[in-house]
């Protein structure tokens, strides 16, 4: 089995972490909090007391950071990952950052010869915890195929998305989808109220009628239709709903960049910034319903 350095032991990296654990693999974990770190050594793993220690000599590292700016504060420089680890790991960062940052990244990697895959994840808590996420991988054929066992065992896909930054960009794209099809979603069942449907009924006909989406299938926002789903939890997240700001302003920043159109997204923006204003943000992002209710104002 191999040595992992896994840095980032948040609500995401903690059970990713623990999986590898599970796996067999010896994980070495690094967090700015003591408590996370504790609770992977709870789950099998080992405690590292710096990034240096979790990386050097492991096979290979994960990281699972905020932001951009943390990436590359962790990567870069004297001290960084890409100056400390091995010449022959594996490395691999999942989390969801702007694409220059993960390709400024990858190219320093490059130059120092390193395997190096942006691999940001989809999927939330549950799947993180499950080992059920889904992988968009950008970085070399090469890469890729090195990094799969791992990704493999935190979870149900792993898709190579291209080139480096190329899995930051279909992270972006995805989850600007997601958003609006929650956005739509909730809209729905607050008109479906209003008209005096049932919840449960009409759930039982749009999800099988062309209305049908993840956001109803799997993670509907009025309690009830999907047991698992945080709307049960008085929609304590999830995904919490500044992530999922963060994840639309990424996609705005990189839309205007590329040139391209995104109207619904735009406003999709607009909402959860509302949202998070008006407090949704200790919430899930399927919360939103709250403030189309006009619950939060």
């Amino acid at each position: 089995m191999a040595v992992i350095g896994f840095i980032g032991l948040g609500n995401m990296g903690s059970g990713m972490a623990a999986n590898l654990a599970k796996a067999g693999h010896e994980v070495r974990g690094f967090d700015l909090s003591a408590d996370a770190v504790a609770a992977l050594t709870a789950k099998g793993g080992k405690a590292a007391a710096s990034v240096a220690e979790a990386v050097t000599g492991a096979d290979a590292v994960v990281t699972m950071l905020p932001a951009g700016k943390h990436v590359r504060g962790v990567y870069e420089g004297e001290g960084g990952i890409l100056s400390l680890v091995r010449p022959d790991a594996i490395v691999m960062d999942c989390s969801t950052i702007d694409v220059d940052s993960a390709r400024a990244v990858a190219g320093l990697a490059a130059e120092k010869g390193l395997a190096f895959v942006d691999a940001p994840v989809s999927g939330g808590v549950a799947a993180a915890e499950g080992g059920t996420l889904t992988f968009m991988v950008g970085g070399p054929e090469a890469a890729f195929e090195a990094a799969r066992p791992y990704l493999d065992k935190m979870g149900k896909a792993v898709i190579r998305a291209g080139e480096a930054g190329a899995g930051q960009a279909a992270k972006i794209c995805n989850n600007m989808l997601l958003a609006i099809h929650m956005i739509g979603t909730c809209e729905a069942f607050v008109l479906a109220e209003k008209l005096g449907l049932d919840h449960q009924n009409f759930f039982d006909i749009a999800s099988k009628a062309s209305g049908q989406n993840w956001s109803l299938t799997s993670y509907c926002p009025v309690p009830g239709p999907v047991p698992a789903a945080p709307s049960n939890r008085d929609y304590r997240p999830g995904f919490a709903a500044p992530m999922m700001l963060k994840d639309l302003r990424l996609a705005m920043a990189t839309a205007k960049s590329a040139g391209a159109d995104v109207e619904i997204g735009a406003l999709a923006e607009q909402l959860y910034t509302r949202f998070n204003e008006t407090g949704g943000e200790s919430l899930d992002f399927s919360g939103i319903i709250r403030m189309i209710r006009g619950e939060l104002k």
